[in-house]
């Protein structure tokens, strides 16, 4: 079983239509979307100028059969805390959201598919690798 996390800026991105994230997608037989995610993207409708019809368009992404989206948990904040503290120690922080997002990467054992490359510095993280290059 193929299982994915899609990061707030892939969920963008197949929103604009990008291929290579559908085809992730297609890939997938489990989509995950964490709540850290879904914060950010609700965060950007309310900025933007488009908030119900972005929405319109979340919620049928997040209706599909295969997506779920992932709600925090004790297992989630154990995740945390060990991603977290290594982070730490390595001196190598990355964005809180992002720690949260690795979090639930690791605890599901999926793929995460984002365009940031400082997720790169989470150890034991499994990482999107058909991102086109700059």
């Amino acid at each position: 079983m193929t299982k994915i996390l899609l990061d707030t800026n892939a969920v963008a991105a197949y929103f604009r239509g990008e291929k290579t994230v559908f085809d992730a997608l297609a890939a997938a037989d489990r989509v995950f979307v964490s709540v850290f995610v879904l914060g950010e993207l609700l965060a950007g409708f309310k900025s933007g100028t488009r908030e119900k019809a972005n929405r319109d368009v979340l919620r049928r992404f997040l209706e599909k059969i295969t997506v779920e989206v992932l709600g925090a948990a004790e297992e989630t904040a154990e995740c945390f805390a060990l991603v977290k503290n290594s982070l730490d120690k390595a001196g190598t922080p990355i964005p809180m959201n992002d720690v949260w997002i690795a979090a639930h990467a690791l605890e599901t054992g999926a793929v995460l598919v984002t365009f940031d490359v400082h997720f790169g510095r989470v150890p034991g993280l499994r990482i999107w690798d058909h991102a086109p290059g700059p």
